[in-house]
């Protein structure tokens, strides 16, 4: 499934992210899943939330710089090589991986994926 994910450039010193989960918190929005890259000078904070425009909305009204990317949400069993299928595909049909990250709970996993290809990246996965 294709969802929206927040990238959000955060400068890399102490409290920055701390300022990100408060706003969040004090608008109401529930962060579902995220990960943090960095160099010396930045930082990029990618995030599934589950009010996408709201959390736009509150992150650039204090000052941030937000972007919205079209992700793929691909839910598979929490289980020793439950993701293989899903990547053979991928890797069959050509398809090429900027970024991913996961999380599981209850037994199930959840890979958000940053493919070259999105919509042939969602067809691939929905055929495993």
């Amino acid at each position: 499934m294709i969802i929206k994910q927040l990238s959000i450039f955060l400068q890399n010193k102490i409290g920055r992210f701390t300022e990100v989960t408060n706003i969040l918190g004090q608008a109401g929005v529930d962060m579902q899943a995220f990960t943090v890259s960095e160099n010396s000078d930045f930082g990029i904070l990618r995030l599934i939330v589950d009010d996408t425009d709201k959390a736009v909305e509150a992150l650039r009204a204090a000052g941030f710089a937000v972007n919205t990317t079209d992700v793929v949400c691909l839910e598979c069993p929490d289980r020793p090589g439950a993701i293989a299928p899903y990547m053979n595909k991928l890797s069959e049909g050509g398809i090429s991986i900027e970024y991913m990250y996961a999380f599981s709970q209850c037994g199930s996993a959840k890979v958000i994926i940053r493919p070259d290809d999105i919509a042939l990246c969602e067809k691939l996965i929905s055929g495993c």
